[in-house]
C-alpha cells in the first residue's frame, strides 16, 4: 500500500535537550516526523540517537524542550499511555509463555475481549510469518524468530508509532538483511510510522525514507539516503556515510580552485567560500576514474571534468575493474578505479591521470576537516 503523508507532522521535537550533570546527551534538537514515514536515527555510540528515542518513548524525561504528538505535549504522559510500540535489541520475551501468548500479552493487559484478541494475534502471526510457531516457547526459536515475535508483540495493539532501538544488532549479516526486507514489507503493508535507531550505515540506507545523522547530541544531517550520500551537507556526513576522498584545495574564484599547480572546477558548494581560502573538495571513490597517462593524452578532457596527476601505490582486482590507491605530489591520498582492460598501464609506481565530473564533487570549509577523523 502507498503511504499517505499528513499535512502536519505526527511528531515534533522542539529544542529537545537532555543533560546528565555536565554532559549534554541531546543538544536542543528540532525535528518533524511525518505520519507513515520510516525515519532512522543514525550515529556512533554516544551520539544521542538512543537517548532521543528514549525521550519519545517516555523512558527518559527531557531536561528542557518539547515532544508533541498531534500537537499535544507528551512530556507529562507516562510511557504506557503514549500508544507507542517499542522493540529493543534484546527480545524480552516471557520464557514461560508460547509465541501466541507473548504476542497477545499487550492485548491482555488492555483487557481486549478474547475473540478480538485471538483474531488480532492470528493476523499478526501471519504478517510476521510465524503462524506455524504459535505454540512454541521462546527457547525453541531462533534469534530471528524471537525478534519477529518481539516485533509482532509491539504491533498487535496497533500503535501509531513503532520505535526500534538496534533491534537487529545481535543477528548475523544474512539474517539481519532478511529481517530488514521483512520490516520494509511490514511498513508498506501497515503504513505505520517507524523510528529506527542504528549505527549501521548500510542498514539505515536499506530501510529508511529519511535518515537523521547524529553527532555529539545534534542532528548534523537530515534527508533521504540518496541526498545525504550524493550531496552531504558537511564533511562529517560525507565521511560517516560511505567512503570519501578529501583533497585540500585553495579557492581562486567562486567556481575554481588550485590543487598542486593545477586548476580544478568546484562542484556543489555548502556555503559561499572566500577567495584564496583553503577548503576541502570531496569526491566519492566510485566517481574517481584512473587513466594511464598515454590514454588520457588521447582522450580530450570533457568540459565538465577535472583532471589531476597522481602516482599508483596499490591496486586491487575487483573483476571488471581495479581499485587503485593513489598519492599526489603533496602527499594527499585518494582511492579510485581503473577499467580492467586499461590496467596493464596502471601498475604500482606509475603516474596516472585522475578524472572526475565536477557535479560529483562537494566543497566544504576547511574547519570541517576535523570532523573527517571523528567519522572515520
Amino acid at each position: 500500500m502507498s503511504i499517505s503523508k499528513s499535512t502536519s507532522p505526527l511528531v515534533t521535537l522542539k529544542l529537545l535537550n537532555k543533560e546528565y550533570g555536565q554532559f549534554t546527551a541531546v543538544n536542543h534538537i528540532n525535528l518533524e516526523i511525518e505520519k507513515g514515514e520510516f525515519l532512522t536515527f543514525l550515529g556512533s555510540s554516544g551520539s544521542g540517537k538512543s537517548t532521543t528515542l528514549s525521550m519519545i518513548a517516555g523512558f527518559e524525561t527531557p531536561t528542557s524542550g518539547e515532544i508533541l504528538l498531534h500537537d499535544d505535549s507528551l512530556i507529562h504522559v507516562p510511557s504506557h499511555k503514549r500508544g507507542i510500540g517499542m522493540v529493543f535489541q534484546h527480545y524480552s520475551l516471557f520464557p514461560h509463555m508460547n509465541v501466541r501468548d507473548n504476542i497477545g500479552f499487550p492485548l491482555d493487559i488492555r483487557k481486549v475481549p478474547k475473540a478480538e484478541r485471538d483474531k488480532k494475534v492470528d493476523e499478526i502471526l501471519k504478517l510476521v510469518q510465524l503462524a506455524d510457531f504459535a505454540d512454541r516457547r521462546p527457547a525453541m526459536l531462533s534469534g530471528g524468530q524471537k525478534q519477529r515475535v518481539a516485533i509482532a508483540r509491539a504491533l498487535v495493539y496497533e500503535p501509531e508509532i513503532l520505535l526500534m532501538d538496534e533491534p537487529l544488532g545481535a543477528l548475523d549479516k544474512k539474517l539481519r538483511e532478511d529481517l530488514q526486507d521483512e520490516l520494509r514489507q511490514i511498513h508498506r503493508r501497515l503504513g505505520i510510522t517507524i523510528i529506527y535507531v542504528t549505527h549501521d550505515q548500510d542498514e539505515a540506507m536499506r530501510l529508511s525514507e529519511r535518515i537523521a545523522i547524529f553527532k555529539d547530541g545534534e542532528i548534523v544531517g537530515l534527508g533521504s539516503g540518496t541526498d545525504l550520500y550524493n550531496t552531504p551537507p558537511n564533511a562529517f556526513v560525507a565521511s560517516f556515510l560511505g567512503n570519501s576522498n578529501f583533497l585540500k584545495v585553495r579557492t581562486q574564484t567562486h567556481c575554481e580552485a588550485q590543487f598542486e599547480q593545477q586548476t580544478v572546477k568546484l562542484g556543489h558548494l555548502t556555503a559561499q567560500l572566500p577567495i584564496q581560502a583553503e577548503v576541502l573538495l570531496m569526491v566519492r571513490p566510485e566517481n574517481i576514474h584512473v587513466l594511464p597517462k598515454e590514454l588520457a593524452a588521447n582522450q580530450p578532457l570533457p568540459e565538465d571534468m577535472n583532471e589531476i596527476t597522481a602516482t599508483v601505490e596499490e591496486t586491487v582486482f575487483l573483476g571488471e575493474s581495479y581499485t587503485c590507491s593513489l598519492i599526489t605530489a603533496s602527499g594527499q591520498r585518494l582511492m579510485g578505479k581503473a577499467v580492467a582492460r586499461e590496467h596493464t598501464n596502471v601498475s604500482v609506481g606509475t603516474q596516472v591521470k585522475v578524472r572526475w565530473a565536477t557535479q560529483h564533487s562537494c566543497v566544504y570549509d576547511q574547519w570541517s576537516e576535523q570532523d573527517i577523523m571523528k567519522a572515520s
